[in-house]
């Protein structure tokens, strides 16, 4: 499968946000958008608004780490959100809300927390394009890579030989590869892209 990079703005400079987009997008294959309330996650970074003023060329994959996910979905594809990933832990009727979103005519993704096990999501794997394994705790960037939850990619691949599998914290040259071998193959980066002098290279190197 190819591998497909997603560098993470939450590492970006948000005071040039598009500047930031432009100098990875024609490198990589996704813009990664971290979208945080401050109750789902310790940390409020975006909402919709600002999302309908990025300018950029390839799709933007938003990952919704809110509560009520449903309550904002729409607002979100209005404003060009071209997968939305929510979180299972967030979702009360998650298959009647990834129905939802593929109604809003935007690919569906779906995501677990590292102390969440996949068994969580079985009954809806059918329903959506894409399945994030969260590799630190939601909520901030520039965590350590855990290793542990590459079981879970492992086994989610050997069940769905063709579904999108993406990988989330602590992503470096390292870590990409071992999760790349466990069969990831969306990989998410944000300080290890936004933090390089030459972000090109970076991106490269996850390949």
């Amino acid at each position: 499968m190819k591998i497909k990079i997603a560098p993470s703005i939450l590492s970006a400079d948000f005071g040039k946000l598009n500047e930031e987009i432009k100098s990875v997008e024609k490198y990589a294959d996704l813009i990664h958008v971290d979208v945080m309330d401050g109750h789902f996650v310790p940390n409020i970074t975006l909402g919709a608004p600002v999302v309908a003023k990025i300018c950029a060329k390839i799709p933007l994959d938003v990952h919704l780490m809110i509560e009520n996910p449903g309550n904002y979905v729409e607002d979100f594809a209005k404003a060009g959100a071209d997968i939305i990933t929510v979180h299972s832990e967030a979702c009360k009727d998650l298959k009647g809300l990834l129905k939802k979103i593929r109604a809003l005519g935007v690919k569906v993704g779906v995501s677990v927390k590292p102390k969440t096990p996949i068994s969580a999501i079985s009954k809806v794997l059918d329903d959506v394009d894409m399945v994030l394994i969260m590799t630190v705790e939601p909520g901030f960037g520039g965590q350590k890579f855990m290793e542990e939850m590459m079981e879970k990619v492992a086994t989610l691949r050997k069940n769905k030989p063709k579904l999108d599998i993406e990988v989330d914290g602590g992503i470096n040259e390292e870590t990409a590869k071992i999760a790349v071998k466990a069969g990831a193959n969306v990989l998410v980066a944000g300080s290890y892209i936004f933090g390089a002098k030459n972000r090109k290279k970076a991106i490269e190197s996850l390949r």
